[in-house]
């Protein structure tokens, strides 16, 4: 059977289904690492991926804009330049109650009769105004970070924005 498309579970509805050890079966995050690059380095400005609305983001969608903004940082701006980190961790369990179809599936399926469903996927729940990833660099790479960010955030499900702070960090 096919997955559901992700938009069915972009909003957020109910309680958060987080208590792992009492179900099995869920899939385990493709996110691979949370902090790339330089991870030691002190740099002068943080830029952010904001998100304008509440929503779900799968974790297959964080990956996918973990890669899309590491790529880009790591082809123009270089490994050592640069301090990446998502911010968020896919906890809330989505499930699906899946439904049989084609010839015959009104006998093989109980349609909402104990529809709770089983375990498919994970998201992380985001907040309005809550940041996804951060980016640290120098002063001539910002250009480079918000560029990498901007690639990142069309593959989130919500609107968003760019939010850069000026100081020295180092971790």
């Amino acid at each position: 059977m096919s997955r559901k498309p992700a938009k069915m579970y972009r909003r957020i509805t109910g309680p958060a289904y987080t208590q792992r050890k009492y179900m099995g079966g869920i899939p385990g995050s493709r996110i691979m690492q949370f902090d790339l690059g330089n991870v030691k380095g002190k740099f002068e400005h943080e830029t952010y991926l904001v998100l304008k609305e509440g929503c779900q983001v799968r974790h297959t969608s964080l990956e996918a804009a973990r890669v899309a903004a590491n790529r880009y940082l790591h082809k123009h701006v270089g490994v050592q330049n640069y301090h990446f980190k998502v911010l968020v961790f896919p906890h809330h369990v989505l499930r699906e109650n899946k439904q049989a179809v084609g010839a015959g599936a009104d006998r093989v399926s109980d349609g909402m009769r104990r529809a709770f469903g089983k375990a498919v996927s994970t998201a992380a729940r985001v907040q309005r105004n809550q940041a996804l990833m951060m980016i640290r660099v120098d002063e001539r790479d910002i250009v480079h970070a918000k560029g990498a960010l901007r690639k990142a955030g069309m593959k989130v499900p919500s609107p968003w924005r760019i939010d850069v702070k000026t100081g020295t960090w180092n971790q």
